[in-house]
This record gives structure tokens, sequence and C-alpha cells, in this order.
């Protein structure tokens, strides 16, 4: 299947940066009560997360599939991740879509594209496509395949060395 999604993807050069913000992107919007995007890939990704009562986490541990690094300080040590980057997705087609797409895209808990890490591996990544940065080895080909779906689910276009390198892991 990945691999499917991986040839129907676009390869095309990338769109420029011209107009750019993450502005564009509303994310950490409220999901349900006061808990928001963040709150919910927190408690979903952590082990034994304690949230107060205004659905933030204030205990729990959880382990940073990019890195091994075990966090126990979820408020300090643990960004979520945006699998596709908010700026790797505008220079990849979401230029051209509406700010209510964006904001799907920046809040979806629905694909494979939000995911709990430690803050010094997704600060490591910033806005890098898998051509230029990658995870442990050993969660390679769970990322890259994660990279392919979102990519496909969103219609978003990859570049030839993009294309590249997740094919080495797509089958």
């Amino acid at each position: 299947m990945v691999r499917k999604e991986l040839d129907e993807l676009n390869v095309a050069a990338p769109h420029p940066m011209t107009g750019y913000s993450r502005a564009k992107f509303p994310h950490w919007i409220t999901q349900y009560g006061t808990c928001d995007t963040r709150e919910v890939v927190l408690a979903r990704d952590g082990q034994g997360v304690v949230q107060d009562d205004k659905c933030r986490a204030v205990a729990g541990t959880g382990v940073s599939p990019y890195d091994g690094k075990v966090a126990t300080k979820p408020s300090t040590e643990v960004d979520i991740d945006h699998m596709v980057p908010l700026a790797n997705a505008w220079r990849s087609g979401a230029d051209e879509w509406s700010t209510a797409l964006r904001r799907k895209f920046a809040n979806d808990l629905e694909n494979p594209q939000l995911l709990a890490v430690s803050a010094s591996s997704n600060r490591q990544k910033g806005d890098q496509s898998p051509d230029q940065w990658q995870p442990m080895h050993s969660y390679w080909c769970t990322y890259s395949r994660a990279w392919v779906h979102v990519k496909y689910v969103y219609t978003l276009n990859i570049t030839e060395p993009e294309k590249a390198m997740l094919d080495t892991c797509s089958a």
C-alpha cells in the first residue's frame, strides 16, 4: 500500500516560501473540553500521563521514537512534531490550501501526522524532509511510511531526493 501511495505522489520542485507563516496553520485547537491538540497527543503517546483540570499534562513519561530519549517532564522535554512539518507542507503545495485545510492538517489526529517526541529531536529535525534528516535507524521505516501516507492523504508534492530516500523503505 505504501509503495502505491509513494508511486502516486507528484514529484515537483519545492514551492517558494513566499507568504509562509506558522500562523497560517492554526494549530493546537481545542479538541474537546479544555483539551487542545497538543494535550491530546501527549496523553495518547505517553504512559501514565496525568492531566490537571485544564487538561495540561503535569506528569507521565514517554519515549521519543526519534532518538529513544525518555521524557519525564512533558511540559519541557516533549514537543509535538508535525510528521510533515508545516513549512515543508507549504513548499509541497499547502501554500495553495484554504486556512480550514491547513488547520485540519496542523491538528490531524486521524493520520500519523502528530507525534510526541523529545524536544531536542524535534528542534534538530526542524522543517527538513527525509532526505535531509532521519530519526534513529530502528524507527526509519515507520517514519518513512508515515511521511508517505501523510503526503498522500493531503496530495502534497515530494522532491526527487525525498522520493529516492523514502523509496528505501516503502515496501
